[in-house]
């Protein structure tokens, strides 16, 4: 079935752009985004090589959003996503070794070698977590944004949610008691228009998902998620809104995976053809060809970036190969807050 949620091709000429981003931020949306992309190519090939095991979610395509979103919140927001979750905490600031050692289940990793692809989670860098169950994420969302506003902060909370999972019920709970009490939370729909190998048309009579939140009467819009500079403008809108006690906001943000569901994936639900038609939309080369056209770095200097970026990868993967793994008597440790909580027994 064909795709009629793709965003058009952007017309806007460099110039259009590099006046509010810098070249700075550029760099750096290049610099992570690649980081992301090769984490997560070799992320796909360590599992193929059964170097880890679980199910595995990739996040090839969709790194604009991540890096849009990164560059437009501040230090103090909290930020929560499902079990495609390995792109957010790099774009957040967190060493890839310990994401990659969470991968092979080392004790080193990001939740001790205990939570694997699905459960990732950095404190340090306010990232509450890849969520297992499907839009679980949603209402513990506005429950961090209900924490921000009781304590009297001015730090935003951003639920990032599948296509999919706009299924849930708990969605349209959520949406009410976020808009009544115009809770702090930028819900973010990465629409990347399959729930598995189920297309939008296929699930929904409303294919354009921001209409979910005007029966609530919440802000809702749909961006560009192939650009950053898209994806940076309306969380920017967003979140001046939250802070300033104006509520949530829903995003409907379009987007694509270039790689299957998850590893097991055949992807006989859409063609090749497809794939290559939003590949040329690719976020990666859209950054380097206007840092190109802006002539902010040289070829060597692109080139140290891309080597940085490789070296980066190649480390995270021999720490996790040369990381411990957990204790077994670790499995009844972190379970609840209470350490001896009294109905955790060993036998």
């Amino acid at each position: 079935m064909a795709i009629k949620t793709k965003p058009k091709k952007s017309t806007s000429s460099t110039k259009s752009v590099k006046n509010k981003f810098s070249k700075d931020t550029y760099v750096k949306w290049y610099k992570d985004m690649l980081l992301i992309r090769k984490f997560e190519e070799k992320t796909g090939q360590l599992y193929i090589q059964q170097k880890f095991g679980g199910f595995c979610h990739l996040y090839i395509g969709q790194e604009a959003i991540v890096v849009g979103t990164a560059s437009a919140c501040e230090s103090g927001d909290k930020h929560m996503t499902a079990y495609r979750d390995h792109a957010h905490p790099i774009a957040l600031g967190t060493d890839p070794r310990v994401l990659m050692a969470e991968l092979y289940g080392r004790k080193t990793g990001c939740s001790k070698g205990k939570g694997g692809s699905m459960h990732f989670f950095d404190k340090s860098k306010n990232f509450m977590g890849g969520h297992g169950i499907v839009g679980a994420q949603i209402a513990m969302g506005a429950g961090v944004g209900f924490a921000e506003q009781y304590m009297g902060t001015k730090n935003v909370a951003f639920v990032s949610m599948g296509d999919g999972a706009v299924r849930q019920g708990a969605l349209h709970e959520t949406f009410n008691m976020a808009m009544m009490w115009k809770l702090p939370v930028i819900f973010i729909i990465e629409n990347n228009n399959y729930a598995m190998g189920t297309s939008v048309q296929r699930t929904t009579n409303v294919t354009d998902l921001s209409k979910i939140g005007t029966s609530y009467d919440m802000p809702s819009k749909v961006v560009n998620g192939m650009r950053p500079e898209d994806v940076h403008n309306a969380i920017e809108e967003a979140t001046k809104r939250a802070r300033n006690e104006g509520g949530p906001t829903l995003l409907d943000i379009r987007t694509y995976r270039y790689k299957g569901h998850s590893m097991s994936d055949p992807q006989k639900y859409r063609t090749k053809d497809e794939v290559s038609d939003w590949i040329e939309q690719d976020p990666i080369l859209h950054v380097l060809n206007i840092i190109k056209e802006n002539k902010w770095l040289k070829e060597k200097e692109i080139e140290e970036i891309n080597s940085w970026v490789k070296n980066e990868v190649a480390e995270s993967v021999k720490f996790a190969e040369e990381s411990p793994y957990p204790d077994p008597k670790e499995l009844y440790e972190d379970v609840y807050i209470q350490k001896d909580y009294p109905y955790i027994k060993e036998y």
